[in-house]
């Protein structure tokens, strides 16, 4: 198995795993986030949406190569006769029917297919691109919640400690042992941390507000997220794997080719065009046709008030002067051509970039958690020294204030350096194209999703050649996407029990 499918099937395993998890806690997981996202994304489902009218480009570039038949029926009074016209009726109605068939068109109808068929492919691609963001955006906002929890968690203690600080601080200043200095600077030190509650509580709200609007549902008691296996070792090995899999890459290169045979398509304007047609006709007098307007005409015999015609040929065209319009054609199209190209050659330039930039950020994470649990593990041994060294008197109340403010810092920066290095790492996954929802294994397992196949639209569009079906139409009632509303989710609030949605 190459390194790109084997850490992407190593993730959907822990992934699976996490399931199992979650249950024991009572709550969430990320894996279920994400079959959630998959499922009633309003954004995925607008993709798939979009990825179904690309898919009927197909059939109507094929539909100007096939047979087409048309029929036509008319009834005519003549109210003024010109004298010179014999016989001359006083009605006539007719029924033309007419088919064609293209033979040759200057190689415009074959490239036009080829061009809609690889604009198909390159937007699988681009719908795979939007399936890694949703799934990007569900791990940013799944984390979040966590961070934010932790952050209330923090302050909340913190508040509660502050409080007893405050506590102590008023009885040691009624037997003398401490001055109203020192009564103040809890004060106002508990006051600060309340408002940081406050903040990081709205903080918290607002987490969980973003993640019903990507996932669709309250957050609830969310399972810790599972580890992130057998990321690449090197800048250079991710960026070889985002090279060949990152589905933006590979849309734009689709892109690239599709253009190409939009300009050969527009070469096949200046060349023949061949077509054999039939036409029939049925002209009905409706009874209108007597003998006297027949008289001096010389006709004998019964009088004719019905009349059948029909033809055959073959029908060549060649294109002489269309006032350039050939040739601009051709130029609009080799010049979108060279656009698309080079947007393939910017889209390439971005994914290296990104790539590079993720798996730095992901290495920096890394240190970062390093140096923070040092900062953590060196900032609680200093609090318990200065609460001794308080006890004594050789410490002062604000020291031990900056002490405590100093873990509650650390204890932050902790769990905000292991969540971003959480996201990192996934973004890092994303932008190597490994994080979709079939390299996430989100179709195994006991609670397995079905996966959206996109291929199944277009073989029923590509196979469809009547004139009268339809997908249905659309409604925000019943929406085809399966894209589900979050209208009548509760509010949420910034309390740490998140298994009471807005508490």
């Amino acid at each position: 198995m190459a390194r790109g499918g084997l850490a992407a099937a190593l993730l959907g395993g822990v992934l699976s795993a996490t399931a199992a998890t979650a249950q024991t806690t009572g709550g969430d997981s990320l894996r279920a986030a994400l079959a959630a996202a998959y499922a009633t994304n309003p954004t995925l489902g607008a993709a798939r949406e979009n990825q179904k009218a690309t898919d009927e480009g197909v059939p109507l570039a094929r539909a100007n190569g096939l047979p087409s038949a048309s029929a036509t029926a008319t009834e005519t009074e003549f109210i003024v006769q010109n004298p010179l016209n014999t016989p001359a009726p006083k009605r006539i109605a007719a029924f033309t029917g007419t088919a064609a068939m293209p033979v040759y068109q200057g190689g415009a109808v074959r490239n036009a297919i080829h061009a809609a068929e690889t604009r198909v492919t390159a937007g699988k691609a681009s719908l795979a691109s939007t399936e890694a963001q949703v799934f990007s955006s569900v791990v940013t906002a799944y984390m979040d919640v966590i961070l934010d929890a932790e952050t209330v968690h923090f302050n909340q203690a913190n508040v509660d400690q502050l409080k007893v600080n405050l506590q102590s601080t008023e009885d040691r200043f009624q037997i003398g042992d401490l001055t109203r200095t020192d009564v103040a600077q809890s004060q106002s030190r508990l006051a600060t941390a309340e408002g940081q509650l406050q903040s990081a509580e709205a903080s918290l709200a607002a987490a969980r507000e973003n993640y019903i609007a990507i996932v669709g549902h309250a957050p609830g008691q969310l399972a810790p997220p599972p580890a992130l296996p057998h990321l690449p070792t090197s800048a250079e090995a991710a960026e070889a794997t985002a090279l060949e899999t990152n589905p933006d890459l590979l849309a734009a290169r689709g892109q690239a080719v599709a253009a190409n045979y939009d300009t050969r398509a527009a070469r096949g304007q200046r060349l023949p065009k061949l077509s054999l047609f039939a036409d029939a006709e049925h002209d009905s007098y409706l009874g209108s046709l007597s003998l006297g307007e027949l008289a001096g005409s010389g006709f004998t015999g019964p009088i004719p008030n019905t009349v059948n015609t029909a033809d055959v040929g073959v029908r060549a065209t060649i294109p002489l002067y269309s006032g350039g319009a050939p040739s601009a054609t051709l130029r609009q199209a080799e010049a979108r051509e060279g656009a698309a190209q080079d947007q393939a050659i910017a889209t390439e330039r971005t994914v290296i970039s990104t790539v590079r930039a993720d798996f730095s950020q992901w290495l920096a994470a890394g240190a970062i958690i390093r140096s923070s649990q040092t900062a953590l593990d060196a900032a609680r041994l200093s609090l318990e020294g200065v609460k001794a060294e308080n006890s004594v008197g050789n410490r002062t109340i604000i020291e031990v204030l900056n002490a405590e403010q100093e873990v509650l810092n650390a204890e932050v920066g902790l769990v905000t350096a292991e969540r971003n290095a959480y996201v990192a790492g996934f973004n890092l996954l994303a932008s190597m194209g490994l994080a979709s929802a079939r390299a996430l294994n989100l179709d195994q397992g006991d609670d397995a999703v079905p996966l959206y196949d996109p291929d199944l639209h277009y073989r029923r569009a590509g196979h469809d050649l009547s004139d009268w079906n339809s997908d249905g139409s659309p409604s925000i009632a019943t929406p085809l996407t399966g894209a589900s509303r979050t209208v009548d989710s509760p509010v949420q609030g910034g309390a740490t029990d998140a298994a009471k949605p807005g508490g």
